[in-house]
């Protein structure tokens, strides 16, 4: 017999053995289970903090096995088969969705072709630390675009709410089996951190060259390529390599598009090849808000805080004017890092080290931003493009540029929380996590006044929530622009095709179907499932 179950304990609890079993002997007699202790076996599942009152609690789920032998919690993983290269599928983008998708298909023995603009990660480290210590952004090397994708260096955030899109816990497990911590398996929000994700994509990476796929960095995809028929079919990608200009064709059976969400030129590929394959869809901006860890530490935990626990994490949502404002990637103990894919621009982003040890806590608070709120000029510029789709994307490059005008160089406009509710210029600002360094701005007067009013509104609201959150040490930095993007890519629902071009397959964030790493991935497996079934019938 298997019985789940849940207790609460005290967090110096944690490690009382003997308490947790006599807490899980007592929930089993509550429900009739009458069992001897050496004849059961606990198999822990899942950790949650509840902080919400003054006494601080944890939350454990258990599987018992009662009379019978657990399943070793990494056994029931894929059985991958070594590609023949009889069947091949071109994936652009090397993040989650794209190496996620690469598995999936080595489990049918297809060859995945990993195209990747960016640098691998021992590269991209480099391209990464020069935006701070030389201002210099390589368009195709960044936080955003390069081996693993956005996430790979900004955080290693697994938690999701996307339990419906796909398998979570096999995710985590592949994770676990690449080198991650297997406490990600029962963690309520699992975390890997940006210091240790890169070498966890490296064997990945190593994994699938093992198995028959392949990897090409430093090549950006330019045009899709399809046959004469009335129904444009996909037999291959136009490439670019961003170092030697050699231009390449790759040929495939199918095509994996998981582009990330900062590649704004696959959108215009995308409307070059069918306008109508796009549409626009609400994303937000805002700002990044960073606290001192342990102002947020004494708020969350009630200035008790247990020295096990770790940084404390908060959520924050409200609406304002018919729109929602709220917090995303919230980064406990973490830093604030400069995010641009472009040189004219200042986008801002958060991650956190594996230990979330550093001495400041941030989040991006942002404001929800529908189709029907974008200024009429952006709207004009996209319909001149032909592709009306675009508006949003064009409004977000604006932005980033306007934010870049208003710093030095990666030097981000910031202001104390305190100043932009009074309306001043911050005289002082405090130190920060973030490396480039921070140039004083007034925020309030030219952040787009649908935004800046919206969060004005917003923060004395999270303040109740949050006694202490808005005050002289919070800082808030400009600008937080790539939560999601502001184009979708259609795709059929069933087939998960494109809706101009068969065998194209959008996916992940940069498609609009997945919202983080491990959505991201769920949808790589979910359309590279689709590509299988076809390409195996």
């Amino acid at each position: 017999m298997i019985k789940e179950l849940s207790i609460c304990i005290l967090p110096e609890e944690e490690n009382n053995q003997g308490r947790i079993l006599s807490l899980i002997m007592k929930e089993l007699s509550k429900s009739g289970i009458r069992a001897d202790k050496k004849d059961i076996t606990t198999v822990f599942v899942k950790k949650s903090i509840d902080a919400r009152h003054s006494k601080i609690k944890l939350y454990l789920r258990y599987q018992v096995y009662i009379g019978e032998k657990p399943e070793d919690q990494l056994n029931s993983l894929p059985e991958w088969k070594k590609a023949d290269g009889s069947k091949s599928v071109i994936i652009i983008g090397s993040g989650p969705a794209g190496l996620f998708g690469a598995l999936t298909l080595l489990e049918h023995g297809i060859k995945p072709v990993i195209i990747e603009r960016g640098n691998s990660t021992s590269e991209r480290k480099r391209d990464i630390a020069s935006i701070s210590t030389k201002n210099i952004v390589d368009e195709d090397s960044n936080y955003c675009f390069g081996e693993g994708g956005a996430g790979t260096f900004s955080d290693g955030k697994l938690y999701t709410r996307s339990n419906k899109r796909g398998n979570i816990p096999l995710i985590l497990k592949i994770f676990a089996h690449f080198g991650a911590d297997n406490k990600i398996i029962t963690d309520a929000h699992p975390h890997i951190g940006t210091d240790k994700l890169p070498s966890i994509i490296n064997n990945m990476r190593d994994f699938i060259i093992q198995m028959g796929g392949e990897f090409y960095f430093n090549t950006k995809a330019v045009e899709i390529i399809t046959d004469n028929s009335p129904s444009k079919k996909f037999t291959g990608i136009k490439t670019l390599n961003v170092n030697s200009g050699e231009e390449k064709i790759f040929k495939g059976h199918a095509c994996l598009l998981a582009t990330g969400h900062s590649a704004a030129d696959i959108y215009e590929m995308m409307a070059k090849a069918d306008p109508s394959s796009l549409e626009a869809k609400t994303f937000a901006a805002g700002v990044r808000v960073e606290h001192p860890r342990e102002l947020i530490d004494a708020i969350q935990f009630h200035g008790r805080k247990p020295d096990n626990l770790g940084a404390a994490e908060y959520s924050l949502v409200c609406q304002q004017e018919d729109r929602g404002v709220y917090s995303f990637c919230m980064c406990p103990g973490g830093f604030v890092v400069p995010s641009a894919s472009g040189k004219n621009q200042i986008v801002v982003n958060g991650m956190s080290a594996a230990k979330r040890n550093s001495r400041w806590s941030n989040a991006a608070i942002v404001v929800e931003i529908r189709p029907e709120d974008i200024p009429e000029e952006f709207k004009k510029e996209a319909e001149n493009k032909g592709c009306p789709a675009l508006a949003g994307l064009l409004w977000r490059s604006w932005l980033e540029e306007l934010t870049y005008k208003n710093a030095e160089g990666q030097k981000a406009p910031a202001q104390l929380m305190t100043d932009f509710m009074e309306g001043t210029l911050s005289s002082q600002l405090p130190p920060s996590s973030y490396a480039p360094g921070l140039v004083s701005s007034r925020l309030d007067q030219w952040l787009p006044v649908h935004i800046a009013k919206r969060l004005k509104a917003a923060f004395p609201v999270f303040n109740k929530k949050m006694k202490g959150y808005l005050c002289d040490s919070a800082l808030l930095i400009a600008s937080e622009t790539r939560t999601s993007t502001p184009v979708r890519i259609l795709r059929d629902k069933e087939s998960c095709q494109s809706v101009s071009i068969e065998n194209l397959y959008p996916a992940g964030e940069g498609s609009g179907y997945a919202g983080g790493i491990v959505s991201s991935a769920m949808d790589g497996v979910k359309c590279c499932s689709q590509i299988a079934t076809k390409l195996c019938k």
